[in-house]
């Protein structure tokens, strides 16, 4: 009778002991791509920044390089992916939300391979030679999430939608050094609809990418520390102000992207008929604007840490980084709009600073947190990314009282939110994985 007792229980505890090992493929294979993002994140944002460098001394040698440099390579970059790797253009976060709407049939598709992600990496850096105001963290999300699903496919692990969440949210951890805003970053914009069981997942994958980040790049603050503060009067004063202005311009910004891509306007048409001519066009005004200003090429990471340590900079920064960037992303070229928003957004906070007597670094991060709300419309990632990137710890309060007035006004101008917006002219390659093996038309 014993032994008829006992073989019940022992019978229970197979199906809990089956289970173990699925458990720890799927952790060991979280904790190996974090690890792989976070080194493939490091060596993008060093060869990003040497290149970047490259064409600063290019131009200080040939001032007008530029006209015939930056064209031709927005040009072929632009034929190279539209023949060859369509779902490798524009930012990388909208095919990220649209491939996780269909983990499984998605993750044998263009938007997520590795064949893409190698494109990425290859063009988003050509860009960035070419004086391109494109950032480095969107293009990271696109190619940690393929690492990612590479990874668990590898271990035999199923695809969910909280693996691409979990690879985009570490690729923004590791391209910022900021953990937080990987968590925040999730939340807002990957999952739409967040569920409780990836929450363990998602973390464990930014804390990975984070410390290899940590580790290897040190503790550094991205834009500089900007440790000012202000007074009671003065943050009623200047918070509603550079709050309207960034949403506004931030608003604006997303629905001109979004109009481009969907006007019938006969003009606009044929602009979009024609991308590589487009993408010469808009490479062309990049380079008059580049030339004409000398300060909007590339991420604009070097003046806005100029403006964050209350270095100051030229008034008219914010209103011709955003046509930099606005021609970039017409152009259909991949790069990304991160660290170029946070750009344009110091530039109004810069622009804004004469109009009151409070510390200039303080207003020139609300203004980075207000255009950037405006833009991508997640202003909890944004008050994380700023605080984490600047220092800015004691400014808490009114950044979110920035984000939340410039999310509100962003939402009057532009109803739709921008990535979930782009994220629709990847649906049918996502159902359709020989999409991508055919030439564009």
């Amino acid at each position: 009778m014993k032994f008829r007792r006992a073989r019940p229980a022992i019978a229970d505890s197979l199906p809990q002991a089956t289970e173990v090992l699925p458990v720890a493929q799927r952790r060991i294979a979280t904790g190996v791509g974090a690890v792989l993002l976070g080194l493939v994140a490091l060596v993008f944002a060093a060869l990003g920044d040497r290149l970047q460098a490259v064409f600063l001394g290019i131009v200080q040698r040939w001032p007008l390089a530029p006209l015939l440099l930056t064209p031709l390579v927005f040009a072929g970059t632009a034929w190279v992916t539209r023949r060859w790797f369509s779902a490798a253009r524009g930012s990388g976060i909208p095919q990220v939300i649209a491939a996780a709407a269909q983990p499984e049939a998605a993750s044998r598709g263009p938007l997520v391979a590795l064949r893409t992600a190698a494109a990425k990496f290859a063009l988003t850096l050509a860009l960035l030679f070419a004086g391109g105001s494109v950032g480095r963290e969107g293009p990271t999300v696109q190619i940690s999430a393929a690492i990612m699903i590479a990874v668990h496919r590898l271990f035999r692990v199923p695809i969910t939608a909280g693996v691409y969440i979990a690879g985009g949210a570490a690729g923004v951890s590791a391209a910022f050094n900021t953990p937080l805003a990987g968590v925040a970053f999730a939340i807002e914009e990957l999952a739409a609809a967040y569920e409780q069981r990836v929450a363990l997942l998602v973390m464990a994958a930014v804390m990975i990418a984070g410390f290899v980040s940590l580790g290897i790049a040190g503790d550094y603050v991205y834009f500089g520390a900007m440790r000012q503060t202000l007074a009671f009067g003065a943050t009623l004063a200047v918070v509603p102000v550079v709050a309207i202005c960034g949403g506004l311009a931030g608003g604006l910004f997303s629905r001109w992207v979004l109009g481009f891509g969907r006007s019938r306007h006969p003009a606009l048409a044929a602009m979009r008929a024609r991308p590589v001519r487009l993408a010469f066009g808009c490479g062309l005004a990049v380079a008059a604007i580049g030339i004409a200003t000398g300060n909007t090429w590339g991420t604009g990471y070097e003046t806005t840490r100029q403006m964050v340590e209350g270095g100051g900079g030229s008034l008219w920064f914010g209103a011709t980084k955003l046509a930099a960037t606005l021609a970039t992303t017409l152009s259909g070229t991949p790069g990304g709009i991160f660290a170029p928003s946070l750009a344009v957004g110091a530039g109004i906070g810069n622009l804004l600073t004469p109009l009151f007597d409070a510390p200039a670094g303080a207003i020139v991060v609300l203004g980075m947190a207000a255009y950037f709300v405006g833009v991508v419309r997640a202003p909890l990632t944004a008050v994380i990314i700023i605080t984490e990137t600047t220092a800015s710890r004691g400014l808490i309060l009114p950044l979110f009282a920035t984000a939340l007035i410039a999310d509100a006004v962003s939402a009057l101008v532009c109803r739709e939110r921008l990535y979930h917006g782009l994220s629709r002219g990847f649906d049918a390659p996502a159902r359709a994985p020989e999409a991508e093996q055919r030439p564009a038309p």
